[in-house]
């Protein structure tokens, strides 16, 4: 039985769920957000909690069971605090600039970069070098953010670039570690 499966998800006062056949939809201070489940996996609310079931212990079952679960969690998380995930842009004349909802990003090309942010994505900035992207639906969050970071990742000899907050970047030795290292 899957570990993540079994745990139950406790749904927190001022959220609303409403199940019907496989659809879920969770409303709450945040937001509302409705997402399809497969239909084998039997979705059950009891006394504000959330269960997930599943109907064997075929493989498939077994890998959507906890698939389920998980993101059943991250729908009611985000529904009342949401998520944010935070990018740093390291770079001598490297920043960012808010110019309406769009950011503004000067990263070493010879033009500026206009990203313009996904529905229910809400990006803020911090100094001139801190991007903040929040909003309630975590895989919309995630893929806003990576596409952010795919504009200029961190270079691996000088660790230039726009990384996760938090996001170690191991540096090469360049030309001057191989004489060195014989």
């Amino acid at each position: 039985m899957s570990r993540v499966g079994k745990m139950p998800i406790g749904v927190p006062q001022g959220v609303s769920v409403i199940i019907d056949d496989s659809e879920v939809t969770v409303k709450g201070p945040n937001g509302e957000l409705r997402r399809q489940f497969n239909p084998d996996m039997q979705i059950a609310l009891g006394d504000n909690t959330l269960t997930v079931s599943r109907p064997s212990d075929d493989r498939v079952h077994r890998s959507l069971h906890g698939l389920t679960r998980s993101l059943l969690a991250n729908m009611v998380e985000g529904v009342t605090s949401g998520f944010v995930r935070t990018l740093e842009i390291v770079g001598v004349g490297y920043r960012v600039r808010l110019e309406g909802d769009n950011l503004v990003i000067n990263i070493g090309f010879s033009h500026t970069v206009e990203v313009t942010p996904l529905p229910g994505i809400t990006l803020s900035v911090e100094g001139n070098n801190r991007i903040k992207v929040s909003g309630i639906d975590k895989e919309v969050v995630g893929e806003m953010a990576a596409r952010i970071r795919r504009i200029r990742p961190p270079d691996s000899y000088k660790g230039k670039g726009i990384r996760y907050s938090g996001e170690v970047v191991r540096l090469k030795p360049g030309k001057a570690g191989k004489a060195i290292g014989r």
